[in-house]
């Protein structure tokens, strides 16, 4: 029986929420967009009069449908060229979800993103639901076909994990801004020591090419390897011109809710550099610079007002 247009309006509802929390189990926006576009041809297909509430009845699709994806994904980074970090979101993506407390806020964190791939897809599928949309474990277990006691075990399990590799200072936007500016300030100055001051003494860079982006595998690690290296990205050099196209625009921005670093070329992003901050210093430096897992963030870059670059690199 084809869908009313009250059955389509019910559905497109939920969009946003459901593509928030695919892209939270996911790590991907594309991945997340196929999932939320399977739900809806499982909604055009199901009896949906005999639906009693559409929002849980999608709910429970649309995070199987993860699960079933994450298990596969597993599988798939095991063989992908390179460390596989998620595909960030810009300041304004829609798909960054609900934001209204500390909890919704940091499940959406680059560095929690990063850190729940240590997870198993229920423990990630619990955590989220639980952390970023407030679901009673009650429904949580409904959702996941498990007892309401093994929904609080893996909840309290999944967010140890979490928490053990945690110790980020949320900041709002105008100081993150602030941050990265200070940042790429140290970094143009063509010396390592007043980078080094702001980053804490265990502070890593790492970066995700996809293997059609020349990025290092293996993390660099502590203050004064990791200065010499972003010193070293951001110099001027024809090889890297030639690399991404041009010479890059390097902007201060926000992705993922925290600091970060927009590079852009002839209105393309070519690198999203998200920093980790804690009370002590810049932690870590993720840069997400495979084309693939840009292209939403190249988008929603040429519809957004963002002013002039702090300077051209490369």
């Amino acid at each position: 029986m084809p869908l009313t247009a009250d059955d389509v309006d019910r559905f497109e509802a939920s969009r946003p929420r459901l593509g928030a929390l695919a892209y939270r189990l996911l790590g991907s926006a594309a991945e997340a967009e196929d999932a939320v576009q399977e739900t809806f041809l499982r909604w055009q297909a199901a009896d949906v009069d005999r639906v009693e509430v559409p929002e849980a009845w999608l709910t429970k699709v649309l995070t199987n449908l993860c699960l079933n994806q994450l298990t596969s994904a597993r599988a798939r980074r095991e063989t992908y060229v390179g460390q596989w970090l998620p595909e960030p979101l810009l300041a304004g993506d829609s798909m960054l979800g609900p934001a209204d407390t500390a909890e919704q806020r940091e499940s959406v964190s680059y560095a929690v993103l990063t850190l729940m791939e240590r997870l198993s897809p229920n423990e990630r599928a619990v955590y989220v639901l639980r952390e970023a949309f407030d679901y009673p474990h009650r429904e949580i277990a409904e959702i996941l076909d498990i007892t309401e006691a093994a929904s609080q075990q893996i909840f309290h399990r999944a967010k140890k994990h979490v928490a053990d590799g945690k110790a980020r200072t949320e900041v709002d936007e105008a100081v993150a801004r602030r941050i990265v500016a200070e940042f790429l300030a140290a970094a143009a100055s063509g010396r390592t020591e007043p980078l080094v001051r702001l980053l804490t003494e265990d502070a890593v860079a790492i970066g995700d090419g996809g293997g059609k982006v020349p990025a290092r595998a293996k993390a660099f690690e502590g203050a004064v390897a990791v200065a010499k290296f972003l010193w070293g990205l951001l110099k001027p050099g024809p090889a890297k011109r030639a690399l991404v196209g041009g010479p890059a625009e390097v902007y201060a921005w926000t992705a993922n809710g925290g600091p970060a670093v927009v590079a852009v070329v002839d209105g393309r992003v070519v690198g999203v550099m998200c920093l980790e901050i804690t009370a002590e210093g810049i932690a870590a430096f993720r840069t997400q610079a495979n084309p693939d897992k840009l292209e939403r963030a190249t988008a929603l870059w040429a519809a957004a007002d963002h002013g002039e670059p702090l300077f051209t690199a490369f």
